[in-house]
C-alpha cells in the first residue's frame, strides 16, 4: 500500500487480504522478513536503554565515598547497534488503484480485495481477468523461437487457447450476474428456474430487455454479437465434447468450414479477437445496467 495513504489510515481499521479477503489488524499483514527487522531494532534498543539506566545507577556509586575500605568503580561499555537485516523480498511490480476508496497498493497476482474497503467491484474483477489473459498471449508469443516450438509440440498453446475462450464466457457470467443482481430489485424472482442463463448470450439479452433496460445486440452491433455467438458456441463444445463439432455447433456457425466429428481449431487471432468482444460486451453490460 502507498506508505502516505497507509500513514493516514486509522489505527483501528481492521485490513483485507487482497487474494482471498480475510480481515485482521494492521500487524497481521507483516511479513517474516519485516517481523525479524522490528523484532531486532525493538531489541537493540531494549538493550541500550537497560545499559543507559545501569550506567545512571553505578556512576553514583562508584564516585561515592569509600565504606569499610572498599572502593567501587564502574565502565560502562559503549553499545553499537547491529545493523538491521535487510528486506530481500519480491518487488513488486503491478500497482492497483481503488476505483471505490482510491487507495493505492501492489499486489502480486490475481485479486478480488481491496486493502481497506473490501470488496472490489465486479466491473474491475472481470476487466482485470480479461487482461490477465491478454497479458498470458503475450507471455507466450514473446518466447524465443525454440521454447515455442517445443511448447507447441506439447500442445500447450492450444490448450492455452482453449482455456482463454473458456475463461471469457467465465468472466461475462459473473460479471452480467453480479450488475444483473445490483440493478434489479426482483432479480431471484426473475431468474427463477431459468438455470444458467448468464451463459447464454440471446437469453440473457432478452432477460435484460424484459427486466426494462436496452438490448445488448443492438448496443454492440450484429457483427460484434455474431461473433461472441461464434465464441460461446466454440467454448461449448470444447468444455462439452472435448472441441468435437457437432449439429449444434453449425447451427449457431453456419460460416464454419468445419464437419460433424471434426475437432473445432483455434488460433491465436481466433483467441484475441474474442478477448476484444468479451471487453466490449463487459463495457455494454456496465452501461446498460447502471
Amino acid at each position: 500500500m502507498d506508505g502516505r495513504q497507509y500513514g493516514a489510515l486509522p489505527d483501528d481499521l481492521t485490513l483485507w487480504c487482497v487474494y482471498c479477503g480475510h480481515q485482521a489488524d494492521h500487524s497481521e499483514f507483516l511479513t517474516e522478513q519485516q517481523l525479524n527487522r522490528a523484532r531486532q531494532a525493538v531489541s537493540d534498543f531494549g538493550q541500550q536503554f537497560i545499559l543507559r539506566e545501569l550506567e545512571k545507577k553505578f556512576r553514583g556509586l562508584s564516585r561515592g565515598p569509600r565504606r569499610g575500605g572498599i572502593s567501587f568503580s564502574y565502565e560502562p561499555q559503549p553499545f553499537a547497534p547491529r545493523s538491521l537485516p535487510g528486506i530481500d523480498e519480491e518487488q513488486l511490480v503491478r500497482v492497483r488503484s481503488c476505483s471505490s476508496c482510491y487507495t493505492d497498493y501492489a499486489v502480486f497476482s490475481e485479486h478480488r480485495y481491496c486493502p481497506v474497503c473490501g470488496q472490489l467491484p465486479a466491473s474491475s474483477v472481470a476487466f482485470d481477468s480479461l487482461q490477465a489473459d491478454t497479458a498470458r498471449l503475450d507471455a507466450l508469443e514473446a518466447l524465443p523461437s525454440e521454447t515455442k516450438a517445443l511448447l507447441r509440440e506439447q500442445g500447450v498453446f492450444t490448450r492455452n487457447w482453449v482455456d482463454t475462450v473458456e475463461n471469457v464466457v467465465g468472466v461475462v457470467e459473473a460479471l452480467a450476474s453480479s450488475l444483473f443482481h445490483t440493478a434489479v430489485p426482483t432479480a431471484d424472482t426473475l431468474l427463477n428456474g431459468k438455470g444458467a442463463i448468464f451463459q447464454r448470450l440471446d437469453p440473457m439479452a432478452d432477460l435484460i430487455v424484459n427486466a426494462g433496460f436496452p438490448d445488448l445486440r443492438t448496443t454492440l452491433g450484429p457483427q460484434t454479437w455474431q461473433r461472441l455467438l461464434e465464441t460461446w458456441a466454440a467454448r461449448h463444445v470444447f468444455t462439452h465434447n472435448d472441441g468435437i463439432v457437432d449439429a449444434k455447433y453449425l447451427s449457431r456457425v453456419p460460416s464454419s468450414p468445419a464437419r460433424t466429428g471434426q475437432r473445432l481449431v483455434l488460433t491465436e487471432d481466433m483467441c484475441r479477437r474474442a478477448l476484444d468482444d468479451a471487453k466490449a460486451l463487459c463495457e455494454a453490460l456496465v452501461d446498460v445496467l447502471r
